[in-house]
């Protein structure tokens, strides 16, 4: 194989283009995830459209590996580049539980005071009476969290699950009180 300017530029759009398809399906699979049918399908058709221009471009010759790297890194890239897109563009959402036998109280105190929206309930747990402290937080402030429980209770259990719709409430970070 010889390496022509030609050459270098094709596998840069294949890498580009690769990159793109990855980002985009990513991008794709949250909008899914939030039932937004109409953005997933639009997106959808990008998608195919480039993914069936890149991968006929590069199946044509399977001996070309400048090419195929470019291919398989642009898949990489793409799929990084997807995430970050995601985690700095689009607001996502999740539920915290926290179930402690000790400082449920104090923990909910402090996560009141760092601006969380906090509600607990008392329940009954295998070993005896459990607080179930609950917040809908801003994904990026999960790890925030943890760090607040854990100053107060290291062995406190800490459930974390994906929100697909909000509505109503106090969720700090968002745009508007809901």
């Amino acid at each position: 194989m010889i390496f022509t300017i030609e050459a270098l530029l094709f596998a840069l759009l294949v890498f580009g283009l690769r990159l793109a398809n990855y980002a985009i399906s990513t991008i794709r699979l949250v909008f899914i995830g939030r039932d937004r049918r109409m953005l997933a399908s639009v997106m959808a058709f990008f998608e195919a459209f480039i993914f069936a221009v890149v991968t006929a471009s590069v199946v044509s010759d399977l001996s070309n590996w400048l090419n195929l790297l470019a291919y398989c890194f642009g898949a990489a890239g793409g799929s990084y580049v997807g995430m970050w897109l995601e985690a700095r563009f689009i607001v996502s959402y999740s539920t915290v539980t926290i179930i402690t036998r000790h400082a449920g109280e104090s923990i909910a105190d402090r996560l009141r005071e760092a601006g969380f929206g906090v509600t607990v309930t008392h329940g009954e747990g295998r070993d005896g009476a459990v607080d179930i402290i609950r917040s809908s937080v801003v994904n990026r402030d999960v790890h925030t969290l943890f760090e607040l429980v854990h100053s107060i209770s290291e062995s406190a259990f800490i459930d974390v699950e994906p929100i697909r719709a909000l509505s109503h409430g106090w969720v700090p970070g968002s745009s508007a009180r809901r």
